[in-house]
């Protein structure tokens, strides 16, 4: 090989580096992205059968208490709004992520994690006083079925909480790089579509509920 051949070739080294690893990078990003869709996709399903089901069964009482009966509107509508405050910090945390502001991000997150703590607080609070009352699950389809609809909506709220609070953590000690704004990005996703199912939830089973 000529001298000048040999260094044509080396010029070149860098740039076909550089041009693949970027090709990895996006392509991580690309499947990164379409599986956390997937995911959200099959989330969805699953709270459609479930709505499905309670929707089915909402007036299956079996001689026991009713929505109108046990709703306390007022708890709810608190806890709504907790939920949405929430959901208003997580955009401020997104926000301040974009910007490349640690400190800032983790404050905001930090926040959004306290708020999620206080919604399950709540609605765990809204279970007791329920069982308090002989209102448990197995007094009748219809207490299967809100039990059921609510619980797992609380529970995917504590995963978001303990994702939150591991996100801190990868912040703290990793900054805000690609990849990591990129999971900050897919927990958001994941923080307002809870926010979306509760919206479904309040309306359709508390409200409805109540009128009914």
């Amino acid at each position: 090989m000529h001298s000048s051949e040999a260094d044509s070739y080396a010029n070149d080294l860098p740039v076909r580096d550089w041009l693949t690893d970027d090709d990895h990078h996006h392509d991580i990003a690309g499947t990164t992205d379409l599986g956390f869709w997937i995911y959200l996709l099959s989330d969805a399903l699953l709270f459609a059968s479930i709505f499905a089901t309670y929707g089915v069964l909402a007036s299956a009482t079996a001689g026991g208490p009713s929505g109108a009966e046990i709703f306390d509107l007022k708890l709810v509508a608190l806890n709504t709004a907790i939920l949405l405050a929430s959901s208003g910090t997580f955009g401020v945390a997104m926000i301040a992520a974009r910007a490349g502001e640690k400190a800032r991000t983790i404050t905001w997150l930090s926040i959004t994690a306290c708020l999620g703590v206080c919604f399950v607080g709540v609605e765990l609070f809204e279970f007791a006083e329920l069982a308090s009352e002989g209102a448990v699950p197995q007094r009748s389809g219809f207490l299967s079925a809100f039990f059921t609809l609510v619980g797992t909506h609380g529970l995917h709220v504590t995963i978001g909480i303990f994702w939150a609070l591991v996100t801190i953590l990868q912040i703290r000690k990793w900054g805000l790089d690609a990849a990591m704004l990129r999971r900050v990005s897919c927990l958001s996703m994941f923080w307002h579509f809870l926010d979306v199912i509760w919206i479904g939830v309040f309306t359709f089973v508390y409200l409805l509920g109540v009128i009914a």
